[in-house]
């Protein structure tokens, strides 16, 4: 069977595999579990998926939702009137709470930008959390959200993971934030 090329086969040499300079420090290879899905191909798919294993990884416990201080991390591209720059779509854009005039980045005319359009709670539920903080579902809206440029390449996503990442999270945790809404788009 012949395997089709993907782009980070291609920058990887044709191999498939990441060299081991750019492998994270302690990583080791191994084949990824795969739980059950209602998708046969998934599985078949899935089972040959081959992943970072990291060993234990840190792990939070927030407060309540009442108590919970919220932010908003979206991969829709949202700029304001002055504007955005992702550089190879490594950055992030850090939003005023109070800021509603967004449009989006994304440059492709497949994207289909009708919901937002009608509704910016679509991809930015900013109006909602302010809602269930003031029914007390929520303990408080942060003063900052983050937007990310959504459908990175394979190459940007380490520098996301080890970068650009943690410094969004350190944004957000310098703000207080106890909980993250992410919105996938």
């Amino acid at each position: 069977m012949r395997r089709r090329a993907t782009r980070s086969h291609l920058l990887l040499g044709g191999s498939g595999r990441r060299p081991s300079s750019l492998r994270p420090q302690g990583a080791t290879r191994g084949a990824a579990t795969v739980g059950r899905v209602g998708s046969d191909a998934v599985l078949r798919n899935g089972a040959a998926t081959e992943a970072w294993g990291f060993g234990t990884t840190a792990c939070a416990s927030a407060p309540a939702l009442e108590l919970a201080r919220v932010a908003i991390v979206t991969t829709a591209g949202l700029v304001g009137p002055e504007g955005g720059v992702w550089t190879l779509g490594q950055g992030y854009i850090v939003h005023p709470g109070d800021r509603r005039d967004f449009r989006l980045a994304h440059a492709s005319s497949n994207f289909d930008r009708s919901g937002f359009a009608g509704d910016i709670n679509v991809v930015y539920p900013v109006d909602r959390l302010h809602e269930m903080a003031a029914d007390g579902r929520i303990g408080s809206v942060a003063a900052q959200h983050i937007s990310f440029m959504g459908a990175q390449p394979d190459h940007v996503l380490e520098t996301l993971r080890l970068d650009t990442g943690p410094a969004a999270a350190k944004v957000l945790r310098d703000d207080g934030v106890d909980v993250v809404l992410l919105t996938p788009v």
